[in-house]
């Protein structure tokens, strides 16, 4: 059989995430039951069919499951992405208002006294005079110096990008729920489609038996 299963001409959202196939009318996808293990199929490739020939489940056990593979898979996924931004944005931006702040401070100014974090539950006091520089944390135990100018340029930038990426995250998780929902309806139109016809095919060849 042809594949008739397609998802809107293949098409993805920006982020490369598939659309779900919409099925309208069950027999633009299946013109017999012979047909009806093979679209099933092509649906649950997005689901990782594998897991429920494992399992042994049965097709009803499946219309309750399958939705929830690989569109799951990537929800978690994009729901970690976007917690881990959630708790990078704050500090981005505390480190962002720090810089502004040692900008406006001028050669010649009294230090301030403030306290800076060693760990988790220790802090220092420390003397902060006027500077044109500051260190940048980079990650991976790395550390910076960057005249604050630069700092200020590199900061926006990074803050910018985690916020254009938390949106992108926000709007994958939109655009994943509904695309649980259109497989799901999917599903079960083909499911209820196979169980309407085996009956109607029972009937009849009890028919032609009598």
């Amino acid at each position: 059989m042809a594949n008739k299963v397609q998802t809107k001409d293949a098409a993805t959202n920006p982020r490369g995430i598939p659309y779900a196939p919409f099925v309208d009318k069950v027999e633009d996808y299946v013109s017999s039951r012979a047909e009806v293990d093979g679209t099933m199929k092509s649906f649950q490739e997005m689901i990782s069919y594998d897991l429920f020939q494992r399992l042994g489940a049965s097709l009803t056990t499946l219309i309750r499951l399958l939705v929830h593979r690989k569109y799951q898979f990537m929800e978690v996924n994009t729901q970690r992405r976007a917690g881990g931004l959630k708790e990078k944005i704050p500090d981005i931006q505390k480190t962002l208002d720090m810089v502004k702040f040692l900008k406006t401070r001028k050669p010649g100014s009294d230090p301030i006294e403030t306290t800076f974090e060693l760990n988790d539950t220790l802090y220092a006091k420390a003397e902060v005079p006027p500077t044109d520089e500051v260190y940048l944390w980079l990650g991976a135990n790395v550390m910076l110096s960057y005249p604050i100018a630069e700092a200020e340029t590199l900061l926006d930038s990074k803050l910018s990008t985690a916020q254009q990426s938390l949106e992108n995250c926000e709007e994958d998780l939109d655009f994943l729920r509904e695309q649980i929902t259109t497989l799901e309806v999917a599903t079960a139109r083909v499911y209820n489609w196979d169980v309407t016809t085996r009956r109607k095919e029972k009937a009849d060849h009890g028919k032609g038996e009598a």
